[in-house]
């Protein structure tokens, strides 16, 4: 019997490749996504790769849709194997420029609806004594990003959650893993960089030049350095097959080399000091 997958966020980007590339695995992908009428490009990819895919929808930020779907699923297959929580939404804006309704609206998709569909999934992988639970996370989990205040707020939030759970998890025999991209050249982040989200607008004056800098020299970093979604797909797939998966997958060595400049300096400040360079 085909190992089930369930996989969020799958209209674009590095959920669509998840969806497609574990079904090439031999997966049986139940890919799911918020707005059923976006599902063209999904299905259109499916087809060219000659891949069945069950697309389904399912909305993180409701508890009723994430209920709905999990049991759904498990009428249908009678298990999940394998759990990726990738939707999410990215907001760009200086703290002060952040409303509490676009802060509440950040936290609820990129932490809220993790927790909510990890812990809808959970009870069936613990009774199955099996199970991977893979949440993409982000470099700004890790390490906090200029202007990306509430974003990273909820990915730190992420990383605290699938670490304090891990332990625990495995000894039910089920692993966790995150996966920590860098720049990944998406449709997501396009319309992030290229909106500047909350950024719009009157903001104070004080902000402006170092905004401005970080904008174009984030825009670079995506044009010349950037991952593509197959290439966070693979290592989710990786993840989702290994015999000793990690805990953790940062993808890419240039992002290794910017965490080990936080991992090996305790007081901050040579993190701080390189940030601090990038809006000057």
């Amino acid at each position: 019997m085909a190992p089930i997958a369930l996989v969020t966020g799958t209209s674009t980007g590095i959920g669509l490749s998840t969806a497609v590339l574990l079904a090439k695995q031999g997966f049986e992908v139940v890919a799911t996504l918020r707005d059923s009428t976006r599902a063209e490009a999904l299905k259109a990819r499916a087809a060219s790769e000659g891949v069945r895919l069950h697309v389904r929808t399912l909305d993180v930020s409701s508890d009723a849709s994430v209920q709905a779907c999990v049991k759904d699923v498990l009428q249908a297959h009678g298990r999940i194997d394998v759990l990726v929580n990738n939707a999410g939404a990215g907001y760009l804006a200086t703290m002060e420029q952040t409303t509490e309704e676009a802060l509440r609206r950040t936290m609820e998709v990129n932490f809220f609806g993790v927790w909510r569909v990890t812990q809808a999934v959970f009870p069936a992988m613990r009774e199955q004594g099996s199970g991977r639970i893979i949440s993409v996370s982000s470099i700004g989990g890790l390490i906090g990003q200029p202007f990306n205040d509430a974003y990273c707020a909820a990915k730190f939030a992420v990383e605290g959650f699938m670490e304090a759970l891990a332990p625990v998890a495995a000894k039910l025999g089920v692993h966790v893993s995150l996966v920590e991209p860098g720049p990944v050249n998406t449709e997501f982040v396009n319309n992030v960089l290229a909106s500047g989200n909350g950024t719009q607008g009157h903001g104070p004056d004080a902000y402006r030049a170092m905004l401005g800098t970080y904008l174009e020299r984030s825009a670079k970093v995506f044009a010349d350095g950037g991952q593509k979604p197959d290439d966070i797909a693979r290592i989710i797939i990786e993840a989702a097959t290994a015999q000793a998966p990690h805990l953790r997958y940062i993808t890419s060595d240039a992002m290794r080399a910017f965490f080990a400049l936080k991992s090996q300096d305790p007081t901050g400040d040579a993190l701080r000091t390189q940030m601090g360079a990038r809006l000057a």
